[in-house]
């Protein structure tokens, strides 16, 4: 994956994005996500606040992490610099279209179901808590379907 390919993909999916390579900030399903790369080290991510950290109470915290374990997949929820995050951190080079575009809808996802679900959407393993819970796979094909298409 380039710069250049994953502003091709991100103006699929956003006609209104705004940004420069390295950095975007779009809108899906009503959510703002920001993708961010380093080129020189080599490493992506894609990210969605979720709510303020100081906001979220010690039972919500204990489920997130819970979801980590078994149904955010690839997407995690993650907390920094005042926020409570759903994001998505990757190798860029080896990172695929598809790939790419799954990624967003996990992320979405999780900022989606935070407070019910705590799904990506994607998979939810068997061990963990959260396999009675429901998924929203939807979002993930829809994505999928726009930005294959480039």
């Amino acid at each position: 994956m380039t710069n250049a390919r994953l502003e091709a993909l991100i103006r699929r999916i956003d006609s209104n994005a705004q940004g420069r390579p390295g950095f975007w900030t779009f809108t899906v399903d009503s959510r703002a996500v920001a993708v961010i790369t380093d080129e020189k080290a080599g490493r992506m991510r894609i990210i969605s606040a979720v709510a303020k950290a100081d906001d979220v109470p010690a039972d919500r915290l204990h489920r997130l992490l819970q979801a980590n374990f078994d149904s955010t997949l690839d997407a995690r929820y993650a907390i920094a610099k005042g926020t409570l995050w759903s994001a998505f951190v990757h190798p860029l080079a080896a990172l695929t279209d598809a790939q790419f575009l799954s990624a967003l809808g996990q992320v979405v996802n999780l900022t989606l179901t935070y407070g019910s679900t705590y799904s990506s959407g994607a998979l939810v393993f068997q061990g963990g808590d959260s396999a009675a819970e429901q998924q929203r796979r939807e979002l993930i094909q829809r994505l999928l379907k726009k930005g294959l298409e480039v």
